[in-house]
């Protein structure tokens, strides 16, 4: 049980020891990666919760036949459509869209749509775009945009036909476990 505990969290625990090295070595640094990593565990810990909640009420209160319809395998531009609303109104960090994947995947939703719903939630949320405009100018943002909205439904496309229809299988399967 330890064996497996060392080996799940091995990433974590070569980082602490790498720090604590550091901090040995030179205690400013070392006190200010503690500093720092302790700041972003507590932001992390203020968005997750309500994260949490959505994710919930999303899996008790949206029919997997309603997902499947509107973003499933046939759902063609309106999937991509929703994906990419979905994406632009979230809120919160990048690492918060993660927790979705499992639910979207047991709902049923098209591989190539999470990943257009995960570019938009990188690449065109409506928070960062109201401060692009008044930081860079409407001219830039529609420019991006132009580019960003094709580069997105690409993207999704791209990394569902890359990946191997054994993987997606054992994807989809793994989350109805979850």
């Amino acid at each position: 049980m330890i064996k497996n505990l060392i080996i799940r969290y091995k990433f974590f625990i070569i980082s602490l020891i790498t720090v604590i090295i550091i901090t040995v070595i030179d205690k400013e640094i070392g006190v200010k990666t503690f500093r720092i990593a302790a700041s972003s565990f507590k932001q992390m810990a203020s968005v997750l919760p309500p994260i949490m909640i959505l994710l919930g009420l999303m899996d008790v209160w949206i029919p997997r036949e309603s997902m499947m319809k509107y973003m499933g395998d046939n759902s063609g531009i309106l999937g991509i459509g929703l994906a990419i609303l979905i994406g632009s109104i979230a809120a919160g960090p990048m690492y918060a869209a993660f927790p979705f994947i499992p639910v979207l995947l047991r709902k049923g939703v098209k591989f190539s749509n999470i990943i257009v719903f995960m570019n938009a939630w990188c690449v065109t949320k409506i928070t960062t775009v109201m401060f692009e405009v008044s930081a860079l100018g409407y001219e830039f943002t529609l420019v991006r945009f132009l580019v960003d909205l094709p580069g997105i439904i690409i993207m999704g496309a791209l990394v569902k036909w890359l990946m191997p229809k054994n993987e997606l299988e054992e994807l989809y399967s793994k989350a109805e476990e979850m």
